[in-house]
Parts: C-alpha cells; structure tokens; sequence
C-alpha cells in the first residue's frame, strides 16, 4: 500500500481516471490518504477521514512513507474562511476544515514540505453550541456537486466538514449521515445543531441541512442559504414553494 497527503488546497477527486470524468467529492489540503491503484497520471485513492474513494491527479498529493502517515497530527483545522500559509515564500491560500498536518510553532510539516502557517484554527472538540456559527461561515458559498470548501459545497459536504470541528466524523453523503443518530418525533423537538434530512418521492434521502434556532434551517440549495422549516420541509423564502419534503430530524450530539 502506498499513501500520500493533499498539497493543494482543494482537489477535485473524480469518479474515473479522467479530467472530464465527475467530480464526485473533494479533498482538501493536509487530507491523507491511502493509494489502491495507478493510472498514468491518475491515482486511486481512499480518504482517510471518511473512506471515501475515488481518482486523483497524482501531482496534487505528496507521497508519504506508512510510518509518517500513521503517526502524522492532523486534529487541527484551518477555521477561518480563507487562511494563509507560505510555503518558500509563496502564499498558499487554505479554506475552512483544511487539515494542519503536524502544526507547531507556527509551522506546518509533512514530508519535506514545510509551510509557515498565518491563519485561525481549531481543534476538533468544539461543542453543539458552536455549530450554528461555524455554519455562517459557509454562508452565501456557491453550491457545487462534490465540493466540500467554501470555494463550492454541497449539502451534505457542509454538514461533514462543520461536524468536523466538533470531533465528529460523519459519511460523505447525505443517505449515509442519515443513518447515524437518534430520530425525533417532532420538530418543535429540534435544537440548533441537529439534522435534517429529506427525501425524493422514492423515498430516498437526497438533502440534508443543519437546524439553527427560530425554525430555521442553514443548508446548500443554489448557495448555501437559510430558510424556514416546518413538518412539512424547507420553505424556499426566493420562490415562496416548499423545495424539500422533510423526512427525518436526527441529533448526533
């Protein structure tokens, strides 16, 4: 087994070895992974954080040895929405949730790489309380199928990457999450942290938004936005039509 760490800051992982071929989620920097095949350019890999996998442009992981990729500290995060690292004096922009491989003193290492870190970052022990602001950090990001930054996301990448700062690591999809937690019986019962998830007439889980207080919902629809919930589902406040069928609150903290 080979293994390698993201060097850039967000890399688009693909469901085949192809340029054209689509992005079915991201990795972010300082994320590792593990390699299972080759391709020419392409690798294949699995995500450590949620094993997830898919094909990779290999310039944009650096190999690491299977002794640093088992020892390496990655339980800090980039929390601001843009951060600054410089790497040889050149200036490497890193979004909210990138991982801080080994940070100390300032310095990010891995491999032979080191970088000088200037951004915020938390560790991954924040509390359920803390959610509803690290969501309006994603506020107004374009939603994008796969992403997982605030270049692009999609629902259920914003949800794994917030859970992220609490300690918590969730699935990649939305049907996945769903299948963790505790149900409620009643949406009055909701706190603000909590899931949602709805479904499509077949009834398979296809959305997923994080409850914030006053019956409100922060979620990836267009861009991430807020909007008013109900036991019936989203009401979209733009086109005045309820745009996702509620089918599940969970409470995972």
């Amino acid at each position: 087994m080979r293994y390698a760490i993201c060097q850039v800051s967000v890399s688009p992982i693909r469901a085949e070895a192809s340029d054209r071929s689509e992005m079915v989620t991201q990795a972010l920097f300082g994320e590792k992974i593990e390699i299972t095949e080759t391709k020419k350019n392409w690798i294949k890999i699995k995500d450590d954080f949620d094993g997830y996998e898919g094909w990779a442009d290999h310039k944009q992981f650096l190999e690491i040895s299977e002794d640093e990729y088992h020892s390496i500290q990655n339980d800090k995060f980039a929390s601001e929405s843009f951060n600054l690292a410089v790497e040889n004096e050149t200036p490497v922009t890193l979004p909210m949730a990138a991982h801080l491989p080994n940070l100390s003193g300032g310095k990010i290492r891995f491999g032979k790489k080191e970088l000088e870190y200037l951004g915020e970052f938390q560790a991954g022990n924040l509390d359920k309380s803390d959610i509803p602001d690290l969501t309006m950090m994603y506020l107004n990001t374009p939603y994008l199928w796969g992403g997982k930054s605030v270049f692009g996301i999609d629902c259920s990448g914003m949800v794994q990457q917030v859970y992220k700062f609490c300690g918590i690591k969730l699935p990649r999809n939305a049907y996945q999450q769903a299948e963790i937690g505790d149900a409620l019986s009643f949406v009055e019962e909701a706190e603000p942290g909590d899931l949602a998830f709805f479904d499509n007439p077949e009834g398979k889980i296809i959305h997923v938004g994080i409850i914030l207080g006053g019956n409100k919902i922060i979620h990836a629809h267009g861009k991430v936005r807020i909007d008013p919930i109900d036991i019936t589902g989203i009401f979209n406040t733009d086109s005045q039509t309820y745009s996702h069928k509620l089918r599940v609150i969970k409470r995972i903290l």
